[in-house]
């Protein structure tokens, strides 16, 4: 991995994450280029990484072994018919776009190269990010681990072997932590309402969150057994559930992330037009 050059088209937040995870894993700077039409934020990442910046984004493609296609989804079908195909042939693509099939852009390449699409989350900024990712039938298992080791360097991984189940990931892992935001909003705004200062509310509610997903991350019980422990019979937190439950906060959870899987299915058929 150490011995191929890493070209990311694209250098915003996402991109910089992966930059920072790779270069702190181990992964040297001077093997990694990137292209983006904001100067500023180039010139950002040279200083704080000490990486090459790319006049162009065919420059990336001429230089680098592996893409990574860091671009919003709506300019990615610009972005890969203004690329040269033949240079691209036998190099590993990797696509962190939200919604872009992996078809798609072989497609608009009108070649058979290797796709990695990968669905992060936003907590990769801060290298706690879970990551679906899918490998389409060209890619070999040596680019698949490369491609994992990207992603790996802000956080968990795991593969999926069909495209579809994507959508789902994305319903979940991807679009997830702004519910868990919306939680965390929910019982500060109930703090407050309840007599405690909004700076107290504020970091009770946070540090719970964190507190809570160390937990079951580091005891591996599955959360309704976690859930049972903390909730004793006739206590304080069983009479909080039981309004949960009254008012069908699953049964939502289900309809909320039913609703973000259709419409990541239905922004992939009009993207990947």
């Amino acid at each position: 991995m150490k011995n191929i050059k890493t070209g990311f088209i694209g250098g915003g937040n996402m991109a910089r994450s992966l930059i920072g995870g790779l270069v702190a894993s181990g992964y040297p700077a001077s093997s990694i280029y990137v292209s983006d039409l904001n100067r500023d934020q180039l010139g950002s990442l040279r200083d704080d990484f000490q990486i090459h910046m790319a006049e162009t984004n065919q420059a990336i493609i001429d230089t680098a072994d592996v893409i990574v296609l860091a671009v919003k989804p709506q300019a990615m079908k610009q972005l890969i018919t203004d690329l040269q195909p033949e240079n691209i042939s036998h190099k590993l693509l990797v696509t962190i776009a939200a919604g872009i099939r992996t078809t798609a852009i072989a497609n608009w390449l009108q070649c058979d190269c290797a796709i990695v699409r990968a669905m992060p989350n936003t907590p990769a900024l801060v290298r706690s990010g879970a990551t679906g990712m899918y490998a389409n039938p060209v890619c070999s298992e040596s680019q698949k681990e490369i491609a994992e080791s990207i992603l790996r360097a802000v956080g968990l991984t795991l593969w999926v072997e069909d495209e579809n189940q994507l959508d789902a990931i994305t319903a979940l892992s991807g679009s997830g932590p702004a519910y868990l935001f919306l939680v965390m909003e929910a019982m500060e705004q109930a703090g407050i309402h309840l007599g405690l200062p909004a700076d107290t509310a504020r970091l009770l509610a946070v540090q719970t969150a964190f507190g809570a997903s160390k937990l079951a991350l580091e005891i591996e019980e599955d959360p309704a057994i976690l859930r049972e422990r903390v909730t004793s019979p006739g206590g304080t937190t069983e009479q909080a559930i039981k309004v949960f439950q009254e008012h069908q906060l699953i049964e939502l959870f289900e309809k909320a992330m039913t609703a973000a899987r259709d419409r990541a299915i239905e922004l992939a058929e009009q993207l990947g037009q």
